[in-house]
Formats: C-alpha cells, structure tokens, sequence
C-alpha cells in the first residue's frame, strides 16, 4: 500500500488559504476518486476537496475551523500501489509585514476571546480572531473595519492593513469602557443590542445556516454604508422579444443550450458602462476608485434560498454568443456549488433579475464596495402608445420595468437616471435582422 497526500488545492489567484468547515469521512473510511472528503470556506466561497484517488483515509492533519495555506497537506490517503508519493511542492509565501512583527512579538496584548462572530454578527475567521486577539483588537473595533470579502467578511489582508493604519484611531479593548469611550472615533456607533422577539404558541425556531448569515450581515452593512437611492424606467422591448423568439430554436440546436435574456439585458448594460463610467466605480474614504474593467455581477438564487453573485469579467469584451455561454455556465455551476473564489469576486455592477419570480419592479440593496445595481422586472404584455409618422395608435407591446439603486454619495440623480434610461433606449433598439 502507499500514501498520498490530500492537498489543499489553488482556488484563486487572490486566495491563498482556507478554513475546513466540515470533515464527510473519518479517519478509516474508504473513499472512492473524486469522492467529496471534506468541506471548506474561503473569503468568497464554500466548496468541497474531492479525493484524488480511490483509498482509505488513514489520518487527519487538521481539524473543523482550522486555516490551511493553499498547496499544505490535509489528510493522509491510503492507496493502493508501491513506495509513497513523491513530496508536494512548497508553496511559500512571503508574510505580510505587520503578520511577521505579530509573529515574532512576545509582547503582544491580548483581549477578550473573540468568537466565530462580532457583536454585529460579522463573520470572523480563526486566522482573523488570532490576529486580532495577538492585537488587542476587541470585536466592536473589528465591527468598525470594512471587509474586502464576500457578504464583506473581513480577511487576513483587510486586518493587516487596518493594523499597518491604525495609529491615532486605535480603539481600546471592550474590558476598559472609559478609555474605550475616550478613544473612539465621533462618529462610530456602538452596536445595538438585538432585542428578544416573543414566541407564540406553535411557532418554531429556524437557526441562519452559514451563508445566510453573511447575506444578512452584507445587506445590512450596504443599507448603512451607502445613501440608497432608485429610479425607475419602462422600456418597450417588444423588438428584443420578437428576436429572441425567431433565432431561439436555431441557437439551441447550433450552440446546444438555451438563450435567454439576461446575456441581452448583460450586453446593453456594458455598453451602457462604456459609455458612463462613472457608474462603474466605489467609494474609499473621501476618494472615488474609477474601475478600469467592466465586472457583471449576476444575482443568482440557490436551491437553498440562499443568494450568490458570480461575475462576468471583462463582460464589455465578449459578443452576445461568449456572453450567453458564460451566463448560462455560470449559473448552473453557482446551483450546483461548483463556482470557484475568483467566479464571486471582483464585482463592478451587478444585475439582478426579479422577473424571474414574477416581479415587476425592485429596490435591490447595493452590492458593496460597488455603487449601483439593476433590477429586470418581468415581461409583461401591455397596451401602449405607438409613434409612427402617421401619428399615434395603440398596441399590445411587450414592456419591462427597470430600476437602478444607487449610492448618492458618488452617483447623483442625473447619472444615475440617465444611465437606467440609456440601458432602456438600448433594450428598445434591438435590431431584429441582428445575426448571432
């Protein structure tokens, strides 16, 4: 028999490790290849590490909320075969400065244990707990601190950089509330304690599974971070239907897959970005980050309820054909929990499509660090006012609503309404002799 090694996989060219959330086999169980082992979370997303090979796990190196550096051993895999695999190879990686200096401080002060979650709710991973615990840093001064991963959860980077910065606004640890109150900047506010909601008889208690958590902690976040503000437009796309309707079985037949509207809707929204980047941009401190590359979010519902964005990178530079293979792609992955870390970050603008259920109209919350979000209603048929060079008549055209939320601290009434309206006059000006 030999053994191999189960190593923590590459995810992402921006992660470089992984928290183990769940073990599926124990020590002893056979495993079949590729076989789901154990489950894992990353700043961006869950996934599972299948094993390599058919075996026996013979022995766990780390544990449930343990963090592993990618390219690190996990497990221990019994095979069947002669000699032992060779050596993985190192994967090093040189530690951030302000890491090192923690590292090598014995001098440290520590405070409160911290636990999985911020007073806020805020998830925390155990790297991000020992860090901070080495620091002093107590869990209202980590509620202060704006997380750069998804649902805004704080990572190692984000705390190391807040800790290069602290400087003057360094808050003291909860355990002393008067110096606390002394140093605390003017306009942070303390978290409100949750109040306790009385139970009825029969009522039943559902406890947020993970990603919930995250959603209501993002959510909330954007509501207080971001002046919301949403304008509304009704485009004619009557064209857009008829076309989709007249080129969709050959597509199907030649591509073998469906098209549907939302690689259409994601088209017109980035030529829309060319044309107005300044839609296209987030908020730091007092300065404004103009983003050089358009990055669709893509609002997805899970089996589960839950919610995810997966993004379209560079969706500007793709024709309709790239773009539908990518939504549809995309989509089924995000169902199916197969979408890698970098496939939900780097968002830029985010479309979401309430029609789907239904829906005619929306105020979605901004998807955070970005400034705006589009919601698509439903398709709806409706009688409506026709222009012609003879004068005005009135037919059933197909019509849909969108609404774009925006931060009005950056984006003012006049971009933002003139950007919702352009996204519209592009929708209603669908060629139907278009080739695709």
């Amino acid at each position: 028999m030999a053994e191999i090694e189960l190593i923590m996989p590459k995810m992402g060219e921006s992660v470089a490790e992984a928290t183990i959330t769940n073990w599926l086999k124990s020590e002893g169980d056979t495993i079949e290849a590729e076989e789901p082992v154990l489950e894992i979370a990353t700043d961006k997303v869950d996934s599972e590490i299948p094993a390599p090979e058919s075996g026996i796990l013979k022995k766990i190196l780390f544990q449930v909320d343990d963090v592993v550096k990618v390219g690190d051993a996990i497990a221990i895999i019994e095979v069947e075969g002669s000699g032992s695999a060779s050596a993985p190879a190192v994967v090093e990686e040189k530690a951030p400065k302000a890491v090192e200096e923690l590292q090598q401080s014995s001098t440290a002060v520590l405070t409160e244990e911290l636990t999985k979650n911020s007073p806020s709710g805020k998830f925390l991973s155990p790297l991000v707990r020992s860090i901070a615990e080495k620091e002093g840093i107590s869990g209202q001064e980590l509620d202060q601190i704006s997380g750069t991963g998804l649902n805004n959860r704080i990572t190692k980077e984000d705390l190391v950089n807040y800790i290069e910065n602290r400087g003057e606004t360094k808050v003291a640890p909860a355990t002393d509330t008067a110096k606390s109150n002394e140093t605390a900047p003017a306009n942070a506010a303390a978290p409100k304690p949750q109040a306790v909601v009385p139970m009825g008889d029969g009522d039943e208690i559902i406890q947020m599974d993970r990603m919930r958590k995250m959603i209501s902690d993002h959510m909330t976040m954007s509501k207080s971070t971001s002046a919301h503000v949403t304008s509304f437009v009704e485009a004619d796309v009557t064209e857009m239907v008829m076309w989709r309707n007249k080129i969709k079985n050959s597509y199907e037949k030649r591509e073998g897959e469906k098209i549907t509207f939302t690689p259409i809707i994601m088209e017109a929204v980035a030529k829309a970005i060319k044309e107005m980047p300044m839609i296209n941009v987030s908020v730091s401190g007092d300065t404004i980050i103009k983003r050089k590359h358009i990055n669709l979010g893509m609002a997805t519902a899970l089996p589960s309820g839950n919610l995810i964005v997966p993004v379209i990178k560079d969706a500007d530079q793709m024709n309709l054909v790239g773009l539908s293979k990518k939504v549809n792609d995309l989509a089924n992955r995000a169902r199916n929990n197969k979408l890698s870390p970098d496939e939900v970050s780097g968002g830029t603008f985010t479309v979401t499509n309430v029609g789907t259920f239904g829906n005619v109209m929306g105020t979605p919350i901004i998807n955070q660090p970005q400034v705006a979000i589009m919601a698509v209603g439903a398709i709806r048929k409706k009688p409506a006012v026709i222009e012609t060079p003879f004068g005005d008549t009135i037919g059933v055209r197909h019509m849909m609503f969108l609404s774009l939320s925006y931060d009005h601290r950056v984006v003012d009434g006049s971009l933002g309404g003139s950007f919702v309206q352009r996204v519209a006059r592009i929708l209603e000006e669908f060629d139907l002799n278009r080739e695709v």
